[in-house]
């Protein structure tokens, strides 16, 4: 599953920033697919249907993150999901395939990496089916922080020695400096 949409910080539709041949999103879901299978859109239908790939309204949009984790895992079939932020660029499928397979060896609720400052990455992560209740119920209890609707959940945090697996691009700047970069 991919979660897509807008970033205020950006001051557009970070999904949609030309990248290669398309746009970000289409970029990050051809690699979740290359993963897992497949790739669903989670967003607003008429912003994402023309990329080819099944979108799936948010059921709770405004609420952040949380919210797309949510629509993701109560609409999924598969019992594990991979849930990826639309703005990761560098992420590999083979990164995401190693994730998939280490939650199904673990039997965890979810496996969340976390790179070299230790700090987890819950928008780079796989989530069992099961989440679906316990996230629900986190989202009305007004919980919006991924980790803190995660609490009492069996979490696996894997520590990843590559940090650039979780470079987003969150504003203007991180934008363009990864658009140089890549030149």
């Amino acid at each position: 599953m991919l979660a897509g949409g807008n970033s205020t910080r950006m001051g557009r539709n970070k999904a949609l920033l030309p990248f290669g041949e398309g746009v970000l999103v289409a970029h990050v879901a051809r690699v979740v697919a290359e993963a897992a299978g497949s790739a669903v859109l989670i967003g607003a239908p008429e912003t994402y249907t023309h990329l080819g790939y099944p979108v799936i309204a948010d059921h709770t949009p405004g609420v952040g993150p949380l919210g797309g984790i949510e629509t993701a895992l109560s609409c999924t079939a598969a019992d594990w999901n991979l849930v990826l932020a639309c703005d990761m660029p560098d992420v590999s499928a083979a990164f995401l395939r190693d994730l998939l397979d280490a939650a199904e060896d673990l039997g965890v609720d979810a496996l969340i990496p976390a790179g070299p400052s230790g700090r987890p990455e819950p928008l780079s992560a796989v989530y069992h089916r099961r989440l679906a209740g316990p996230v629900r119920q986190a989202l009305d209890a007004g919980v919006r922080k991924v980790m803190d609707a995660l609490a009492g959940c069996r979490v696996h945090i894997r520590m990843v020695n590559d940090a650039a697996w979780f470079r987003n691009l969150n504003t203007p700047e991180e934008w363009d400096s990864y658009r140089h970069d890549a030149h």
